[in-house]
């Protein structure tokens, strides 16, 4: 087996003349072997080294993920952060209320010693990143189980993980690359001390709103501006007022030299995920089953909770996060299966799949070794079918649609304490359902979730077969004449989990039988266990398609020697290189591939709360005060590249060749939303906020000029 990871890696490593430069992810050890002739021609002007590396200061070491799911970038020497809005959006909600509402307003810290604490929010520094491919494959064989392969993996990625952090601070994981056919191990450290230094309001950081999120032209200043601390000593450490600024390793100048078409840009950031090498069953499953799913469950609660929204600046503030994040793939989906049709890309998969099959069948060997692996994949799409179409109407309504169900669910341990007897397990239980219930009550509106809970267990019961309906489905159908509103009425007058009073009086107090007894709870219970039955169902498709899919893309790299392939997005550290570029959607359309300020004020509409201009924005744009941040009179908002790009390196650092931040990418095009899975060279695009822009928001609008002024400008 080690033999074949060596034959992989030279297949990586040869040039094809048939992937342009613009298209992939690309691993930072690997640029030196792969990538850097290329960008090099096209503008770079750095070395790999400068990018990536273990023993000095490089790009990798200002770039970070940002709490869970962005990318942020360093841009001072005192741990100064850049992020997108709504990155951030979730940290800006928090700390927001009807008397300080910094989504609607803005915030500013005018000293350090103003930044806003949030515990809970973390960045996380790339340290290394180590291909340990040999030491996995060395230690499997064709002849073992996936149970048993999955085990060898498992335990040498423990070995490897505990010698790379012993004696450090670090954390690590070894993750695989390749469907299982390349394996790395990668090393962070996390510092836990993130404040929040300053947001312009939504009517700057989500101008445009739902109405152009995923398209072009756009008009948003979508940023958000934090600090990382360390501890005195120059350690990661939890949050303390003793903390100090991070002395970053590397940090990004900051470019005002503007961008022009063909100007070579790029993008390191985390990309959370591709499929690029999805099979045509995996197509159908999204277009007939993912998407259609999410898009119906999503809208229909969409449209309960911004009707509510707008109704309320207290309800505005408690479900903007919660609406945004629902959203925003809700209108992905949308535009995904319109561009998968438009494009044909499963005619393209299916025609790969023939030419595959017909590459396999010609040599014996091949045959044994990955005839199998079309088999293996369509047997394990279509077998899990009706359970996949299950879990996800049931994660979707039920768990994520009604919050009182998941908020009950959470209290479970208090069950368990509870039947134990035990004081003093109690007592812990206890403390956590209060600190538990503090965070969701916060940002609770009863009304609103049982609206919407209303519409999602009717839907729920209208559009899954009875097979898959927890249990308490047949009780509503039985007591209450599937009259499912008067059974969510009824669960919303008498459960302690729908108020705060009534939950803060049980925990005084708290008695089993009440708990078991309460209708959320019950149903919580009831949901629950049906989606772990599901996903159970589903899971036993998972060995064959994984080994399906290892086979699969090891065969397509055998297939293609004079192919360079790169591994699909994994939440990885990846650098992706292109440049400056409009494009043209339809035929007699052509988008440039700039936005200005006289955009935004050509999209003001008073009356709609996604197109409100602030006024002091309009005075800075009638006068042209645009400081520094102008060209010619003009202030620049957004440009597109075509670099590659996908949910995950929102907030990426967008850099020149002489590695200098020019912009933050926050965004892909409509007409690409099948990216994903096929890289659309003539269309897909990453749309940037201008960094001239963040700076004169920051300076002209906001009045943060000390900010400006800590970083290091290249004029």
């Amino acid at each position: 087996m080690k033999r074949t990871g060596t034959l992989i890696l030279g297949l990586f490593l040869l040039v094809s003349p048939l992937l342009r430069a613009d298209e992939g992810m690309w691993l930072l050890p690997l640029l030196e072997k792969l990538n850097i002739g290329t960008m090099t021609r096209m503008g770079l002007k750095l070395s790999a080294e400068d990018i990536y590396s273990i023993n000095h200061s490089s790009l990798k070491d200002a770039v970070v993920i940002f709490g869970g799911g962005c990318t942020g970038e360093i841009v001072s020497d005192q741990g100064l952060l850049l992020t997108n809005h709504h990155c951030g959006y979730g940290a800006i909600q928090e700390h927001s209320s009807t008397e300080h509402n910094y989504l609607e307003d803005g915030f500013w810290a005018p000293t350090q010693k103003d930044e806003l604490p949030n515990p809970g929010l973390r960045v996380t520094f790339l340290v290394r990143m180590e291909d340990v491919t040999d030491q996995i494959v060395s230690a499997l064989n064709d002849t073992m189980s996936e149970d048993t392969r999955t085990k060898v993996i498992s335990d040498l990625s423990k070995k490897i993980v505990k010698k790379a952090t012993d004696s450090t601070d670090y954390q690590a994981s070894v993750r695989s690359f390749f469907s299982g056919n390349r394996y790395y191990l990668l090393v962070y450290e996390i510092y836990k001390d993130v404040r929040f230094v300053g947001t312009p309001p939504s009517s700057i950081g989500k101008y445009g709103g739902d109405t152009d999120n995923w398209m072009w032209p756009r008009h948003t200043g979508d940023f958000s501006v934090f600090r990382v601390y360390m501890s005195p000593d120059g350690k990661p450490a939890e949050y303390s007022p003793d903390n100090v600024p991070l002395k970053p390793k590397h940090y990004l100048p900051v470019s005002l030299k503007g961008v022009h078409p063909g100007d070579f840009t790029m993008v390191i950031g985390y990309p959370g995920g591709t499929t690029r090498y999805m099979t045509s069953w995996e197509i159908d499953e999204v277009m007939k089953i993912t998407n259609p799913n999410r898009v119906k469950i999503r809208g229909t609660r969409q449209e309960i909770l911004w009707k509510d929204m707008m109704a309320s600046e207290k309800v505005r503030i408690q479900y903007a996060e919660k609406y945004s994040m629902s959203s925003n793939y809700w209108k992905f989906s949308i535009g995904q299966n319109q561009d998968l049709k438009k494009l044909n890309v499963k005619a393209q998969k299916l025609s790969l799949e023939k030419e595959f099959r017909n590459w396999v069948s010609r040599d014996p060997e091949r045959e044994k070794k990955y005839g199998q692996a079309l088999d293996l994949i369509k047997d394990a799409i279509e077998g899990r079918a009706d359970y996949r179409y299950a879990s996800q109407y049931l994660s979707e309504a039920l768990i994520r649609g009604s919050e009182v169900i998941l908020f009950a669910y959470r209290i479970r341990g208090l069950e368990k304490a509870l039947q134990s007897g035990d004081p003093q397990q109690i007592s812990k239980a206890v403390e956590t359902a209060k600190k538990t219930a503090e965070g969701f009550f916060k940002d609770y509106n009863p009304p609103t979730d049982k609206a919407a809970s209303k519409a999602m267990f009717k839907l729920y019961a209208e559009n899954v077969k009875p097979e898959f309906q927890p249990d308490i489905f047949a009780m509503i159908r039985k007591k209450y004449k599937s009259h499912y509103d008067k059974y969510i009425d009824h669960l919303f007058a008498k459960s302690i989990f729908t108020n705060e009073q009534r939950f803060d009086a049980f925990l005084q107090n708290p008695k089993l039988k009440t708990l078991q007894k309460d209708p959320a709870y019950d149903a919580a219970q009831s949901i629950i266990n049906e989606y772990f039955y599901l996903m159970s169902q589903e899971s036993q498709f998972d060995e064959e398609l994984s080994k399906g899919h290892r086979l699969y893309m090891a065969g397509l790299m055998e297939m293609f020697p004079h192919k360079i392939f790169y591994p699909d997005a994994n939440f990885t550290m990846r650098l992706t290189y292109g440049t400056v570029e409009g494009y043209e959607p339809r035929d007699a359309v052509h988008y440039k591939y700039f936005t200005t300020l006289k955009g935004v004020m050509e999209k003001e509409d008073p009356d709609n709360y996604e197109f409100i201009v602030p006024e002091k924005l309009k005075e800075l744009y009638q006068s042209k005060d645009f400081g520094r941040y102008g060209e010619d009179g003009i202030m620049h908002v957004c440009f597109i590249t075509n670099n590659d790009i996908t949910g995950g390196n929102s907030g990426s650092p967008v850099m020149n060749g002489n590695g200098e931040l020019i912009g933050l990418a926050f965004d892909g095009n409509w007409e690409a939303m099948s990216g994903d899975i096929a890289f659309e060279n003539s269309l897909q695009r990453c749309i940037v906020v201008d960094i001239r822009y963040v700076l004169f928001i920051m300076d002209k609008f906001s009045g943060a000029r000390h900010l400006v002024d800590e970083m290091t400008i290249m004029e």
